[in-house]
């Protein structure tokens, strides 16, 4: 396991979209273990390939709940529910912090390191979380998803 770079925002990297794991190997598991190191140290609830210069379609998503860290391999979001505005920020923008809207709860499916596809349901944070990381894997940032203001709800008119 190796703690890795974190790229920040303005790297082109960050908005390209990434490629399916094909191969479940040595490479796939040490990038896993890579991803949750660097995760871990960085005090944050996700991290995607693409945030250390890796175009594979891999994240981690640690909540701090019992579930502890969910690896995501070719991860799709197949239902979607709800809706939920919250406070979002990322470790590839390091104190920027925007009212994004999200699912508020989601289903994902995916492989786990070994090849094994399973499916996860989240809400809240979780659906957020895996929201974000997904994002990422197609290019998005989570300041693409943030809402205008409309006039008279604060800043500048």
């Amino acid at each position: 396991m190796a703690m890795r770079e974190i790229i920040k925002f303005g790297d082109e990297v960050l908005r390209k979209k990434c490629r399916p794991v094909t191969n479940f190997d040595e490479r796939l598991s040490s990038l896993l273990d890579d991803l949750v190191e660097t995760l871990e140290r960085s005090d944050g609830v996700g991290l995607a390939a693409p945030q250390i210069g890796i175009l594979r379609r891999v994240a981690v998503v640690n909540i701090r709940d019992k579930r502890g860290t969910i690896e995501l391999v070719n991860p799709e979001i197949v239902e979607e529910k709800g809706s939920q505005v919250g406070n979002e920020g990322c470790l590839s923008a390091p104190n920027e912090w925007c009212e994004v809207e999200r699912p508020n709860r989601v289903i994902v499916k995916a492989f786990d390191r070994h090849g094994n596809e399973f499916t996860i349901s989240g809400t809240e944070l979780l659906a957020r979380a895996l929201c974000h990381e997904i994002d990422h894997l197609d290019g998005i940032l989570f300041t693409d998803r943030v809402k205008p203001l409309l006039p008279g709800q604060g800043g500048v008119s």
